[in-house]
């Protein structure tokens, strides 16, 4: 009686003391993806992953679809105390610093998300983007990359010539300066426009996602014409936490995020090469026309971008720093000369 009393107390102080090392820490990320979403149910993998690696210890809860603040708002909200990490991406916060727009959207710069990755993780650039973050009270732990986004058109896109009067919706800033340089009229409007302006021929055409994603957005079932494999935009999707929620993290807690980080990152690639891979042969199969751009067309336009990203270097020393990183990476890996 006395052994099985003894062995209930054992039992009851080993579960109590499991209970108080569960959720001795606590992160709240907002997403801008929709849970039902590819990036949406790898976001929710995340959450689990590390979960599951700190025994507990970290709860993450995951906000899907901006449901807190506007998208464009996370990263503000994540640095203030509102939310404690921003999952959404850089390009979002150029308004504060230039640089942001070379840790979001590089524009015309590597061919594969390995390489953007290796340029980030082995090519100095976490210490040149950590250096940005950290002004605005922000952690970098990382990126995950769907690849490259595909444009959609009414017209052939065969080359650079084609660009030529190419009437198409755009995102802001960078972008636009290097499309209007080689002779496109963008035209930025709300993402949520742009098959409303195709349909009506407001537009030839739309610099909206990836190739599987424009067809899930119905573009295709207008435009007649895809570029793919893509090459002009490859926006890095990123994890930051507020600096000091992450510095009270203790050094186990912080290794598990970056190594699910990663995970995370391969995975995004991963199912997107898929995914669109699949969507080309279908398009194919559909009467679709997919341009792939020879490799001078290619150099003409990274050759555009290069010089768009000059501009934007004397905008801050962050961004001219950045601008400096990539280009003498990309001498590196031969995409440029």
């Amino acid at each position: 009686m006395k052994l099985s009393l003894l062995l209930a107390g054992v039992a009851a102080a080993a579960i109590s003391a499991t209970a108080a090392s569960a959720q001795e820490y606590t992160l709240r990320i907002q997403t801008h993806y929709a849970p039902e979403t590819v990036s949406g149910k790898l976001a929710a993998q995340f959450v689990d992953d590390v979960q599951v690696m700190s025994g507990g210890r970290l709860a993450i809860e995951m906000f899907y679809s901006s449901s807190v603040v506007k998208t464009v708002e996370t990263f503000d909200a994540a640095a203030s105390g509102i939310l404690d990490g921003d999952m959404t991406g850089g390009a979002y916060q150029t308004g504060k610093n230039a640089g942001f727009q070379f840790v979001g959207d590089i524009m015309g710069g590597y061919d594969t998300p390995w390489q953007q990755y290796a340029w980030l993780y082995d090519g100095g650039g976490m210490e040149q983007a950590q250096a940005l973050y950290e002004e605005f009270n922000m952690h970098l732990v990382g990126w995950w990359i769907y690849g490259q986004e595909s444009l959609a058109s009414n017209n052939p896109l065969t080359g650079v010539a084609d660009l030529k009067d190419w009437k198409f919706r755009s995102p802001p800033g960078l972008e636009t300066e290097i499309f209007a340089s080689l002779g496109s009229k963008p035209v930025v409007m709300d993402f949520t426009e742009i098959f409303t302006a195709l349909e009506t021929k407001i537009i030839d055409g739309a610099d909206a996602s990836g190739l599987a994603n424009n067809v899930g957005l119905g573009l295709y079932d207008i435009a007649t014409h895809a570029t793919y494999p893509g090459f002009h935009s490859m926006p890095s999707d990123h994890l930051a936490i507020r600096k000091d929620k992450w510095d009270s993290l203790p050094p186990d807690i912080q290794r598990i995020i970056e190594v699910a980080m990663q995970k995370l990152g391969f995975q995004t690639s991963l199912k997107f090469e898929v995914a669109n891979n699949e969507a080309a042969a279908k398009l194919k199969e559909q009467g679709v026309t997919l341009h792939n751009w020879s490799q001078e067309d290619r150099m003409a336009f990274r050759t555009a971008a290069q010089e768009a990203w000059k501009g934007w270097a004397e905008k801050s020393p962050e961004a001219k720093a950045l601008v400096e990183s990539h280009t003498a990476f990309l001498e590196k890996l031969g995409l440029i000369q």
